[in-house]
């Protein structure tokens, strides 16, 4: 890891502090200026795996949605390989919370990267044996979904504990910056994959990438030898962050955003793969570069909001992060050609990461620091909501065909905006 400790550092202007110092952040501002969370070892290695899970859930997405939809022919099996990915989150989203308090978290991501590990590896097994069917991929999504789903209440929390909250806004603008850079590679190396050396070597990609991560938890500091607390049961715990919910009106209004952006905005990127090779008339590396015009967008919106952003704009990004998005998606649904598809992912890429980064952060700056984890439970569970919407998206596609289901969905988000704003709107209050 020294090479890319000399590159942090030099990107953040000053020289990094020695290991004894490092090893002494934790939710402290330890290194001086904005931009100091680069010098932090753990916030490094904390990046690495979040970016390596990123990348390789891309690229899987866009092999995966290409290999489904040549043998099936059906929009809607593409749409519920993505809806797999997300059902965890509403099945255990608010278990793996309460248990992430209770379980030392360093062995949790590890355990976490050991079952993404697995998983690629098997898929790999089988299709370089020839023997991968689309059911294999529906099991393996589910599990991966699961490892998606323990994200937010290990590593975003551990991310919190490590830079400390004066510095966690910053620190979601670079690891979502960074994630969402992954999705200018990960579609674009897919589809290049899959048109060249088929589905197996995505997959051994996929591997070698998580051999990486598996590398960067290991060398954590943060998290070594640290107690996990023991108060409470399990249910306690759950019941206890759903109470705290409920008397929190800023916390309420992030949830409904995230629900309506979950069942009515993200399912649409399922519909990338369909709309580029029926509409666009687009091949598997086409679609690849297609798609990767939205990590394009997200990267460059993260890096504005990490220099531009202040708490004063949080909840006005957030929500008009959504509100643009939905639009966006519409508008990408109905352009007939490649540029103006391209130039509408671009822009819901940047209002993806103003969504992404003000919902980690006002979900972090809102919760008590001891209920943290399953805060970020409960927000998995709002997450993982978004199988109702591939559902029905994919349902509405194979009706009616992609775009007008795309574009159906997209109003139908805009409705829900309009009809939740007595709540979110408490985001704004003082």
């Amino acid at each position: 890891m020294r090479l890319d400790r000399s590159f942090f550092a030099a990107f953040a202007g000053s020289r990094a502090r020695p290991r004894s110092s490092e090893s002494a952040v934790l939710g402290t501002a330890a290194v001086q200026g904005r931009w100091g969370v680069l010098e932090v070892a753990d916030f490094r290695r904390l990046w690495i795996v979040g970016l390596v899970a990123s990348g390789v859930r891309w690229l899987e997405i866009l092999v995966v949605g290409v290999f489904v939809y040549q043998h099936t022919g059906s929009a809607f099996a593409v749409a519920l390989m993505t809806m797999l990915r997300s059902l965890p989150m509403a099945l255990f989203g608010v278990l793996i919370g309460a248990l992430a308090d209770r379980v030392e978290r360093k062995q949790a991501l590890i355990g976490v990267v050991l079952l993404m590990l697995t998983t690629s590896l098997c898929l790999a097994v089988l299709a370089y044996t020839g023997q991968l069917a689309v059911w294999h991929l529906a099991v393996a999504s589910f599990c991966n979904g699961v490892a998606w789903a323990a994200d937010n209440p290990v590593r975003r929390v551990m991310i919190g504990d490590v830079v400390g909250t004066d510095r966690m806004s910053v620190a979601m603008s670079v690891d979502v910056g960074a994630n969402n850079a992954s999705r200018m590679l990960g579609p674009t190396i897919g589809g290049l994959l899959l048109a060249g050396v088929g589905i197996s070597g995505a997959f051994t990609v996929s591997v070698l990438c998580y051999l990486i991560s598996l590398i960067a938890v290991l060398r954590l500091r943060h998290g070594s030898g640290q107690a996990p607390a023991a108060r409470g049961g399990v249910l306690e715990r759950i019941i206890e962050g759903i109470l705290v919910v409920r008397d929190d009106p800023k916390l309420i209004g992030t949830l409904i955003i995230t629900v309506i952006y979950n069942v009515f905005g993200w399912p649409f990127t399922s519909m990338i793969p369909v709309i580029g090779q029926d509409n666009l008339h687009l091949g598997a590396s086409g679609i690849g570069l297609l798609a990767s015009l939205d990590g394009v967008g997200a990267f460059c919106g993260a890096i504005l909001l990490g220099i531009y952003a202040r708490p004063v704009h949080y909840a006005r990004l957030y929500i008009g992060s959504v509100a643009s998005y939905l639009v966006l998606l519409i508008g990408f649904a109905l352009v007939p050609n490649v540029p103006l598809a391209g130039t509408a992912l671009l822009l819901t890429g940047f209002f993806n990461a103003g969504f992404s980064v003000m919902q980690a952060t006002l979900i972090y700056l809102a919760a008590p620091a001891e209920m943290r984890s399953r805060m970020y439970g409960v927000l998995s569970v709002c997450i993982g909501v978004s199988p109702l919407g591939f559902l029905w998206l994919g349902l509405l596609a194979d009706a009616i065909g992609a775009s007008p289901a795309t574009a159906i969905t997209g109003l139908m988000g805009l409705a829900a905006l309009l009809l939740t704003r007595r709540w979110w709107r408490q985001l704004g209050a003082a």
